[in-house]
C-alpha cells in the first residue's frame, strides 16, 4: 500500500518515502540554447524561436506530458570573452540572437491550463518597481502560474551596454538583490490588502483606498514610495526560483528561493553545496530544509534501444559548433581559451582559474585522458554545462535516480539537443518510464491550479509558506494598516 504525504511524496510503508520529481523543460529565447549548432541538424526548428508557434507548441507539448514547467533563461549581453570578441557567437548562434523572455508568455498561458512558467529576469539593471509591475501582470494573466529566476547577472558586455563600465562586484550585486527583494515584497505583499479590490457596482467602489497603502521604503540602492500599481495577484509573489551558488548566493537561497537551480557535470560535484544551502536555510532561516527543491540541469538523449539512443548522439555531434561552445565557456567562467594551443594540456597552465576549472572536469569526467582547448569544447558543446544522459529510458532513468540519490536534488531541468525533438523524446519515452516507477504524478497535483500549488502539491498554496520570509509581509483579510505593520520600516 502507498499513500501521499503533504509534498506530492509517495510514502512507502513505515517511515520510507519515494520522492516524487519535478521536471522542468530548460529554453531560452535563442537557438540551441545549451547545444550551439545544433540547430543546423534537420530536425531542429530551434531557430524559429521568433515565432509565437514556436513557443504554443511547446507549451502544449510539455503539459501533455504534466511537465511541471518551462524555465525561460536570459541573459543580457552578449558571450564576447572567448577570442575577445563577440563574432564566435555571433557566427554560430551561441545564445545569440536573444529575444525578450518574458513577452511570449501570455501565448503560452492561453493554449495550456496547468503548466507554470518560470522567467528569468536580473536584480542589477531595472527599478523594482518596475519588475512589479510586469510580473504581477503576467501574475494576473496566467491565473497565478508565474515562476521568477532571480538572477544578479554576470556577463560585462550586458554590463556595458546598461551604462556601467563593467559589471558591479559580486558581492555589491548580491547586497543589491537583498534590498532589491524586499522591495518586490513590500510591493507583492504589503502594499495591498487581500481583499482591498471591492468592485462594489452599488456603491462605485473598486477599491478601498483604506486598503491600499505606500511602502515608503527608503534604502541605499533604491528609493520606492509607491504603492504598487498593481492589484493583488493570485499569488502575490511569483514562485522564487534562484541561481547562485557562491556564499553570497547560498546565503540568498538560503532565505528566500523555492528552488534552486545548479549546472554541474556530475551529483558529487553539487552535493555539499545543495546541503550548505539546506543547513543555511534551517538554522539561520528556520524554514524546512526539504522546502527548498534543488533541479539539476540535465541533457537527456533518448532512444527506444541503446543503439538508437547512441546513434541519436553520434549524429547530434556532427553538428555541434566547437567555436560556439568555447564562447559559452569563457561567458560562464571569464576564462578565454584562446591564449592556450589547442593540444595544450590545461591542467598545467600558469593560470589557478583554468587549472581549477579544468581539474573539476577531470574529477568527475574521468574519462577524458587530456583535457584541452579541443576536449573541453566537445564536452561543453550539447548539453552546455550539465551532464549528457544517453540511453534507453531506463538507462536515463536510472542515471536521473543516481542524481536523487547522490546529491539529493529533487528534480530536473531537462535541456534539449534538437527542439522540439528531445523534448517529445521526455513526453513519449522519459514520462512514462518515470511513471511506471511511481517518480512522477500521473496528472497534475491541482490541475488549472498555480505554478506553486503544483510545485508543493498543495492545495491551497498559492502564496510562500508561512515560513517563508515573504509571508511576514503579507497585509492579510481582516488586518488594519496599523495592525499589520509593513517589515523593515
Amino acid at each position: 500500500m502507498s499513500s501521499t504525504n503533504g509534498t506530492g511524496d509517495v510514502r512507502e510503508g513505515p517511515g520510507r518515502v519515494k520522492k516524487q520529481w519535478i521536471l522542468n523543460a530548460f529554453v531560452e529565447t535563442c537557438s540551441g540554447h545549451q547545444s550551439p549548432g545544433l540547430w543546423k541538424h534537420p530536425a531542429d526548428k530551434s531557430h524559429e524561436f521568433n515565432k509565437l508557434a514556436h513557443w504554443t507548441e511547446l507549451a502544449k507539448l510539455l503539459e501533455h506530458g504534466k511537465i511541471h514547467g518551462i524555465f525561460i533563461a536570459d541573459v543580457l549581453g552578449g558571450y564576447d570573452v572567448y577570442n575577445q570578441s563577440l563574432d564566435p557567437a555571433i557566427r554560430s548562434g551561441a545564445q545569440w540572437p536573444v529575444h525578450e523572455p518574458l513577452a511570449s508568455i501570455p501565448a503560452m498561458a492561453a493554449v495550456t491550463k496547468s503548466i507554470g512558467f518560470g522567467v528569468t529576469v536580473s536584480t542589477t539593471y531595472e527599478q523594482p518597481y518596475h519588475l512589479a509591475r510586469r510580473l504581477s501582470t503576467l501574475d494576473h494573466l496566467t491565473e497565478g502560474r508565474l515562476g521568477w529566476n532571480i538572477v544578479t547577472s554576470y556577463l560585462d558586455s550586458a554590463a556595458r551596454n546598461m551604462g556601467y563600465s563593467n559589471q558591479p562586484q559580486h558581492d555589491d550585486r548580491y547586497a543589491m538583490a537583498e534590498e532589491y527583494i524586499q522591495v518586490m515584497y513590500k510591493l507583492f505583499e504589503s502594499s495591498w490588502r487581500d481583499d482591498a479590490v471591492k468592485l462594489d457596482r452599488k456603491t462605485g467602489l473598486y477599491s478601498d483606498p483604506a486598503l491600499v497603502r505606500q511602502i515608503n521604503h527608503e534604502g541605499k540602492y533604491f528609493n520606492v514610495p509607491g504603492p504598487h500599481i498593481c492589484s493583488p495577484s493570485p499569488q502575490r509573489t511569483p514562485l522564487l526560483l534562484q541561481a547562485g551558488t557562491s556564499s553570497k548566493g547560498k546565503l540568498f537561497a538560503a532565505q528566500h528561493a523555492e528552488a534552486i537551480f545548479v549546472s554541474t557535470h556530475a551529483p558529487e560535484a553539487c552535493k555539499g553545496s545543495i546541503a550548505d544551502v539546506r543547513k543555511l536555510a534551517k538554522e539561520k532561516f528556520g524554514r524546512d530544509p526539504n522546502s527548498l527543491k534543488v533541479l539539476a540541469l540535465v541533457c537527456p538523449i533518448l532512444g527506444r534501444t541503446e543503439e538508437e539512443a547512441q546513434a541519436k548522439y553520434a549524429d547530434y555531434k556532427q553538428y555541434a559548433d566547437l567555436e560556439g561552445a568555447l564562447a559559452l565557456f569563457g561567458g560562464w567562467t571569464g576564462i578565454d581559451l584562446n591564449q592556450y594551443d589547442e593540444d595544450q594540456e590545461l591542467r598545467y597552465v600558469e593560470s589557478n582559474a583554468v587549472r581549477a576549472t579544468v581539474e573539476a572536469y577531470a574529477t568527475f569526467s574521468p574519462g577524458v585522458g587530456k583535457w584541452t582547448r579541443q576536449t573541453i569544447a566537445e564536452h561543453v558543446s550539447i548539453g552546455g554545462n550539465g551532464p549528457v544522459l544517453v540511453g534507453t529510458p531506463s538507462q536515463v532513468a536510472d542515471g536521473l535516480q543516481r542524481w536523487i540519490d547522490v546529491a539529493d536534488v529533487d528534480g530536473f531541468n531537462l535541456a534539449y539537443a534538437v527542439f522540439p525533438g528531445s523534448f517529445e523524446d521526455v513526453v513519449d519515452l522519459l514520462v512514462p518510464e518515470l511513471q511506471r516507477r511511481g517518480l512522477f504524478w500521473d496528472d497534475y497535483a491541482v490541475p488549472e491550479g498555480t505554478y506553486r500549488e503544483n510545485f508543493y502539491g498543495r492545495t491551497g498554496q498559492t502564496g510562500p509558506p508561512d515560513e517563508h520570509i515573504a509571508s511576514k509581509y503579507r497585509w492579510r483579510e481582516g488586518l488594519s494598516a496599523k495592525e499589520h505593520k509593513i517589515p523593515d520600516q
